[in-house]
């Protein structure tokens, strides 16, 4: 596709129709449709090209001939894929087509225009490389054909058999697949109850520990100290001292052992509207204290439920 929009841009859409896809597609569907197919490298910098893109490819009886009789697939060399397939093919000189087709049951180069030449010279030359290989493709049809029919018949004889064998397949198949689904859905569903058993175990576990950390709170008159309003999601209002020289980390344990707060939260501050670090995390274990976040004396927090 880059390709071709390149093409356009440069020379215009008035060309051959453009197989969108790969090479392998394209051999792949010639081949299965046992149809000729004309492969277009296209050498951007050879000083030719320009010329055979504006005034051969632009041609239109020679767009109405490929069209018409063959797939058509290019690329430019300076592409990945058309440096592959330009080893593969390995041209002399550019402009270069090549005529592709089944023969001896593979895909086969049975002709090559190289350099140059007048569309009509193309079209004469294309008409020829057909005609040498039309009886190729012939007898791949006769031998295509021969090969459906044999297995028609065998498939017609089969038939009744196959559609009761697989009617009891598909039965048992159902039988064993809603079977397969409940048990899954019973596991999921004890799954799901273990874990939900152990992440309250484990938040229980982690308040009790917690809440031996949390240091004794300062009386009132202590001129060091931040007296804090809690607000919890639940409507709850707590209120807590602390020293500002304390890690904000005790305010994330106070808020974590009391039986209202969610599991999972973050704490922020209305004016300004900011979060406070203080989780502790692994690349941030001890958060800064409460006068390094330029807290104030008195301040009103809010605990945001993070699974709500």
């Amino acid at each position: 596709m880059a390709f071709i929009h390149s093409y356009e841009s440069r020379y215009g859409s008035s060309h051959p129709v453009f197989y969108q896809g790969s090479y392998s597609q394209a051999l792949n569907d010639a081949k299965q449709e046992l149809r000729f197919l004309l492969i277009y490298l296209h050498g951007d910098d050879h000083q030719d090209t320009p010329s055979f893109c504006r005034d051969v490819l632009s041609y239109r009886p020679l767009i109405d001939f490929i069209n018409g009789n063959m797939l058509f697939w290019a690329c430019s060399v300076n592409y990945y894929e058309g440096s592959r397939v330009s080893q593969a093919l390995r041209e002399n000189t550019y402009p270069f087509l090549a005529v592709i087709v089944l023969r001896e049951h593979r895909m086969t180069v049975v002709g090559r225009l190289e350099g140059l030449m007048e569309p009509e010279t193309v079209i004469v030359r294309l008409q020829q490389i057909m005609a040498d290989n039309e009886a190729a493709l012939i007898t791949a049809r006769m031998e295509r054909d021969e090969r459906s029919l044999t297995q028609s018949l065998r498939q017609q004889q089969d038939e009744a058999y196959q559609a009761s064998l697989l009617a009891d397949q598909e039965k048992e198949r159902r039988r064993l697949e809603e079977v397969r689904r409940r048990e899954e859905e019973e596991q999921r569903q004890r799954e799901r109850a273990l874990q939900e058993q152990q992440r309250r175990e484990e938040i229980q576990r982690m308040k009790l520990e917690l809440v031996d950390q949390i240091p004794e709170e300062p009386p009132d008159s202590d001129p060091h100290s931040i007296h804090l309003v809690i607000k919890l999601p639940a409507g709850t209002r707590l209120e807590r001292r602390f020293r500002r020289s304390q890690s904000i980390k005790y305010l994330y344990f106070y808020v974590f052992c009391h039986s209202d707060a969610p599991s999972s939260f973050e704490i922020i501050t209305n004016f300004p509207r900011r979060t406070l670090p203080c989780e502790p995390t692994r690349e941030c274990p001890e958060p800064p204290s409460f006068a390094e976040l330029g807290l104030g004396k008195t301040e009103t927090v809010f605990v945001h439920d993070l699974e709500a």
